[in-house]
């Protein structure tokens, strides 16, 4: 039975990653799973400097998920390549590097200098504001995100770049066309989704920041559609999630076109859950006599 999947080249043992922002870089999940027996680990949002994100509070639980506006914080690429990306280096997993900025600029510094680190994908953050065009997000317009993806490139040397998209666009195809006209070597969809929570008992905002990204089990068939749309848009591998908590999940999104799926949310419930998805595939194919994993990618037309 075989469950290894290739993303652009690079061959995961199978199909199950870590979605960035929930997993931290594995150091913190590590007494909790064997991170050996994951595909790869995506690691949280890593920018050129050190951010310190928004204002608490920025975590709330809703019906089905949760929302957050953590904005990004994290300790700069210096922390990162010293710490983070080594620990990482230990296991027999493949490591994929999420990169967030706020300009074109840190976006290229950040990847320019993880194009010789031992990451073996980078995972582009398109979901940022663009400062110099008045904070309207990378991955909301078609010609900034090919922009955005053409830049990358040009600096990631051999590193295969997925970017990663936005669901809040009337349009995903259009963003997916775009990035692939950039010269993406992989999609990552879908982002949280924009919502909002209000505490009627204080009648104020619940975040901090008054709006925050919906993740969890909600969000997922909206993200089964926007991946089915995109696999059949573009001639990209794709990385897809989106309220995945069970194998069966899982397996919803490699049949919808995806050829990897990251787990997120799910992770704050059960810090096991990659590692219990991983065998819950495996016993899929066994008991549906599927040889090769490959078999059921995109099957669904």
């Amino acid at each position: 039975m075989n469950t290894e999947v290739k993303l652009a080249g690079v061959t995961l043992k199978n199909p199950v990653l870590t979605a960035s922002g929930t997993f931290g870089s594995g150091i913190e999940f590590a007494r909790f799973t064997d991170l050996n027996k994951l595909g790869g680990v995506v690691t949280k949002g890593v920018s050129v400097t050190p951010w310190e994100g928004n204002p608490t509070p920025r975590v709330m639980e809703t019906t089905g998920g949760m929302l957050n506006a953590i904005g990004l914080q994290n300790p700069g690429l210096d922390v990162f390549l010293e710490r983070d990306l080594p620990f990482l280096e230990q296991f027999n997993t493949r490591k994929i590097v999420n990169v967030c900025g706020h300009t074109t600029e840190e976006y290229t510094d950040a990847v320019k200098r993880l194009s010789e680190s031992s990451a073996d994908i980078l995972e582009i953050n398109i979901s940022c504001p663009n400062v110099k065009a008045g904070g309207i997000t990378f991955g909301t317009d078609p010609k900034m995100a090919e922009e955005i993806t053409k830049a990358v490139k040009n600096v990631a040397g051999k590193k295969p770049v997925f970017m990663k998209l936005s669901p809040n666009v009337t349009d995903i195809t259009e963003i997916a066309k775009a990035v692939e006209a950039g010269g993406a070597d992989g999609i990552s969809l879908i982002n949280t989704l924009m919502g909002m929570k209000i505490d009627i008992r204080r009648r104020t905002f619940a975040l901090a920041n008054r709006t925050g990204g919906l993740s969890g089990p909600a969000i997922k068939p909206v993200a089964v559609r926007m991946v089915y749309q995109v696999a059949h848009a573009v001639k990209l591998p794709l990385i897809g999630m989106g309220g995945i908590a069970c194998a069966d999940d899982a397996i919803e999104f490699l049949m919808a076109g995806a050829t990897a799926i990251s787990v997120g949310t799910a992770n704050f419930r059960n810090p096991g859950v990659t590692a219990e998805i991983v065998s819950g595939i495996e016993a899929f194919l066994r008991d549906n006599n599927i040889a090769d994993i490959n078999e059921i990618i995109g099957c669904v037309k």
